[in-house]
């Protein structure tokens, strides 16, 4: 008997909403400026279908209009959904479009949503004797699974697929047949489709009355064997059940029919996906499509006249037989593919790299290097770890095209004779030196002697100012402004792991070519954007703040900071008892011992065992959510949940810091070096990283104590700490010029309690404890545009109070309120905002139409320009500061900047010179009508100076 063929069917919209929202926080934007992670996450679902089942027939259904039946049968079907996305609406045609050039069916009919047509078909072809996939997220399907019919549930955050049949129907929903789904979500309705269900009726209770009953017309026949409120609830409410429950139907009777023909996979139209994906600038998901296309191809080719291969794949559920993953004739595929990729490589384009090898040759070389205005370089060595690498060659080019490779041997006096020569290359103030990510390059180069001098330009730098939600390495760039594919690392080298060549294993002609390819690709990169520099104005912020801060970080990350490992080491075991104690209360409270790190766990002690809420919130997979903000709102009423809140922040802080800050000391320094990004956060702020010092807790008491690990380099030092002191709500009354604040601090008060004094309408002397917190809380809250909701969850006060005093506060402010109007009518007349210095922040979606979306970029125009001002200014000081301590050859160093606090090994006899040079270039950074403050701390420990 032949194996069953498999169909496949795809719930459009499901799968994009998933793929849209679960990139909601780090969207994917291409260089034109357009929102792709719809399209991206339907057409990795699309993919990781075809690559994991290989189906023999697919079609993907889409709705069309919405369901006309549903809504003339109740009016609000659906009615509280917001306006979709402006980034689905556009994706919806790309993604019809990429459909079409992969020769897949697209199912839609005018006034029917997918999941009757999906229903329709997949009844017809389950009678032709097809096993059928239902591929979508939405639980609704459950009714239409049967022996042959499954759901087939996408991978979703770290949880593998699902496959749903009549097992997993009936353990769900607690029902014996999968059609009385429909009566369980008629029973409970769905907030997501607005359909009502029964009043009162959750999923326990729907579970509860089908065991019972059976169905939805068997528990309103039996209305008598319900008690007190719970049956005049049903009884008044039957017709609104019956509703619901027709509602939550999904047809399987719509006009359209499956012919096995049409949904069968074929080749698709190779050139045309390319076509598409490059315009998207899809470069993983071209190489995925190419990769899947070819594996079918080998699969086919290699399994021809294998019998017993043949035989085991047809053994397999996902998989049949002799595969040709789009069908045609595999012997043309590999071909196809060949001709079809549009952007330009190393292998079709004109250039010539030189190994530089010999004296004769090396002179002549310098003799040219030293006539050039601008050069592109390029270290390549044995470790991404600038502190240990060691040179195995440099790349230089300054012409399209056109470079030259200077290979380093082991010896360490060959490789000091040869920097040797360079030297006035890289000493030369008059030669700009153009690279990507500079910073490594200049950090490498320190630690074999040479100072890199003259002007700078970095591309990474630049584009992240052109762009700054986009991703800015070289090979993405260079295939987004060049159309062109850099040769990759990893076909010289190999993957990450042990098998991992080092650079110096490389054959010499291979690190020519990859080595100055790099330097000849960023010098082209370089003239691409000198003029987009200057046509979004960012050219000043480019060349006074961004590339001098390159000099200052490496300076930084270079100099690295001592760390007391024995403290470390305590704190550890001290840490050990506390979890140890909550553990004990815990399971106390609980009355039961449990993984208490485990969320499905926790949530079932929680909720179901101890039932600490009525209606708990769950997860898309069923399970109780525990997540931080839901734990948070709950903490207040009940004490194991701050025990379980505090027990997860020590468990974090010891695994995170306590117990990985020893190991990331440098083997060859002795101290820690962060590595700072400049390019991450599109406000301007610096993000750290191996480790990230910015993000140790500071409102607990034990993750204060981390601090007092970080210690000064010897006896002659101390740690200085300086920091600014409420820069951003100084920022925010300059930039509104709202009068009442600027005075507050033009007079030195304290301006949370003279808020509190204005908002509360109290003489400051008068105001309570409780007032200035609350007058706190708003005020940095209404910098990230805080609700009535959130002002409620961080304080005592209640939801009511907090909207009044949120809209005492604007009254009291008024300047303030028509500043945040005026940003969001800037961002919608421009599509950005920017800081004090002109950076820029772009917010595509300042205009969507869905309510969400909008009102988070609206959120972005208010904060972006006051937390990018402020890390503009601190970056000023930095500069200035590192400037003043190089020209006036101090041993203080500048060691760390966390937000608004700079951190320095304070060498004891320059103490007093440095606490007033320091706050002096701080305060001095930039002038607003509001005067910047500093606090300035100093000690043996950084908690201690802080």
């Amino acid at each position: 008997m032949s194996e069953q063929k498999r169909l496949f069917l795809l719930d459009a919209y499901a799968l994009i909403f998933r793929g849209y929202y679960a990139l909601i926080k780090n969207p994917r934007i291409n260089s034109k400026g357009m929102d792709t992670s719809a399209i991206m996450g339907f057409v990795n679902s699309l993919f990781d279908v075809i690559k994991r089942e290989r189906p023999d027939h697919l079609a993907v259904a889409f709705d069309k209009g919405g369901s006309v039946e549903r809504t003339e049968l109740f009016e609000a079907y659906k009615a509280n959904r917001d306006e979709t996305p402006d980034a689905i609406r556009i994706a919806v045609p790309y993604i019809q479009n990429i459909l079409k050039a992969l020769k897949i069916p697209i199912i839609e009919l005018e006034g029917y949503e997918a999941d009757d047509l999906i229903g329709t078909i997949a009844k017809q072809a389950e009678k032709e004797n097809y096993k059928v996939f239902m591929v979508t997220p939405d639980k609704d399907f459950g009714q239409l699974v049967s022996e042959n019919i499954f759901m087939y549930r996408p991978a979703r955050m770290g949880n593998g697929i699902e496959i749903w049949g009549i097992p997993e129907i009936q353990k769900r929903f607690g029902v014996e047949r999968p059609e009385q789904v429909i009566d369980y979500l008629g029973m409970m309705g769905d907030a997501s489709d607005n359909i009502p269900g029964l009043p009162g009726v959750g999923d326990k209770t729907a579970k509860k009355f089908l065991e019972q009953f059976g169905s939805m017309e068997g528990l309103l026949a039996n209305t008598d064997q319900l008690k007190g409120k719970m049956r005049e609830k049903v009884e008044a409410n039957a017709e609104l059940g019956r509703l619901s429950r027709q509602l939550a139907e999904i047809k399987v009777d719509c006009e359209v029919t499956f012919n096995a023909d049409d949904y069968q996979m074929c080749q698709p139209d190779a050139q045309q996906v390319q076509e598409i994906f490059e315009e998207l600038e899809f470069r993983r998901l071209k190489d995925q499509f190419l990769k899947l296309f070819s594996e079918g191809a080998e699969s086919a080719t290699d399994n021809q006249d294998n019998t017993a291969q043949k035989a085991k794949l047809e053994t397999k559920t996902a998989g049949s037989g002799q595969f040709t993953l789009f069908g045609g004739d595999p012997a043309n595929v590999a071909a196809t593919i060949a001709d079809s990729s549009g952007r330009k490589t190393i292998a079709d384009t004109t250039h010539f790299y030189q190994l530089v090898q010999g004296e004769l040759a090396m002179q002549l070389f310098l003799k040219k290097l030293l006539e050039q205005p601008s050069v592109c370089f390029d270290t390549e060595t044995t470790s991404l770890n600038p502190l240990e690498a060691q040179l195995v060659g440099i790349a230089f080019s300054w012409q399209t095209g056109k470079g030259y490779y200077i290979p380093f041997s082991e010896d360490k006096d060959k490789v000091h004779q040869l920097l040797e020569q360079l030297r006035p290359f890289f000493e030369s103030e008059e030669i700009e030196k153009v690279g990507q990510n500079l910073k490594y390059d200049i950090k490498v180069m320190k630690n074999h002697g040479i100072q890199v001098k003259g002007h700078l330009f970095d591309t990474m730098l630049a584009h992240y100012l052109i762009n700054p939600d986009m991703r800015h390495n070289m090979d993405v760039l260079s295939e987004t402004y060049l159309n062109y594919t850099p040769v990759s690392i990893t076909e010289l080298i190999g993957k990450k792991g042990r098998n991992q060549l080092s650079m110096r294993d490389v054959p010499l002609e291979k690190q020519t070519e990859y080595a100055v390819e790099d330097a000849d690709i960023t010098f082209q990169l370089a003239a691409h954007f000198r003029p987009e520099l200057q046509a979004a104005n960012t050219q000043k912020l480019f060349e006074d703040i961004e590339v001098p801060l390159l000099r200052v970080l490496a300076d930084m990350e270079s100099e690295g900071i001592n760390l007391d490992k024995d403290f470390l080491g305590s704190l550890s075991g001290d840490l050990d008892n506390d979890i140890k104690n909550l553990e004990r209360q815990i399971y106390q409270a609980a009355g039961t011992e449990f993984n208490i790190g485990s969320p499905k766990q926790l949530g079932e002690v929680l909720f179901d065992r101890m039932k600490l809420v009525d209606k708990p919130k769950k997860t898309k997979t069923g399970q109780y959510s525990t997540a931080e903000d839901v734990l948070s709102y709950l903490a207040k009423d009940h004490e194991i949940i701050q025990h379980v809140l505090d027990y997860r922040g020590l468990a974090k802080l010891k695994s995170t810091y306590v117990d990985a800050l020893p190991e990331q000391v440098e083997a060859t320094t002795g101290r820690v070096h962060t590595d700072y990004m400049q390019t991450v956060a599109a406000t301007g702020r610096l993000s750290s990283n191996n480790p990230n010092l910015q993000n140790i807790p500071i409102r607990t008491e034990r993750g204060r104590q981390v601090r007092k690990a970080f210690v000064p380099r010897d006896e002659n030092y101390v740690l200085l700490a300086a920091d600014y002191s409420q820069i951003e709500l100084r920022i925010i009354a300059a930039l509104s010029e709202e009068d009442t604040m600027i005075e507050a601090f033009k007079n030195g008060m304290d301006i949370h309690a003279s808020t509190a004094s204005k908002v509360f309408n109290v003489p400051i002397e008068e105001v309570t404890r409780e007032q200035r917190s609350n007058a706190k809380t708003v005020n940095f809250g209404i910098i990230y545009g805080v609700s009535a909701f959130g002002l409620s969850n961080q304080t005592d006060l209640t939801r009511a109070e907090s909207k009044e005093l949120i809209d005492t506060y604007y009254k009291t402010y008024p300047k303030l309120r028509n500043y945040m109007s005026e940003q969001i009518d800037f961002a919608r007349d421009n599509g950005f905002v920017q800081t004090v210095l002109g950076r820029r922040r772009y917010l595509k979606d300042i205009n969507g139409s869905n309510q969400v979306v909008r009102g988070a970029a609206e959120r972005n125009a208010v904060n972006a320009p006051i937390q990018g001002s402020a890390a503009d200014i601190i970056k000023i000081a930095m500069i200035n500061i590192h400037n003043k301590l190089t020209q006036g050859n101090y041993k203080t160093k500048m060691l760390l900047q966390v937000h608004d606090e700079l951190v320095f090994d304070c060498y004891k006899p320059e103490l007093d010179e440095m606490k007033v040079l320091i706050r002096s270039e701080m305060e001095n950074a930039y002038t607003m009508s509001v005067p910047l403050d500093v606090e300035v701390g100093v000690g043996q420990n950084w908690l201690e100076a802080h």
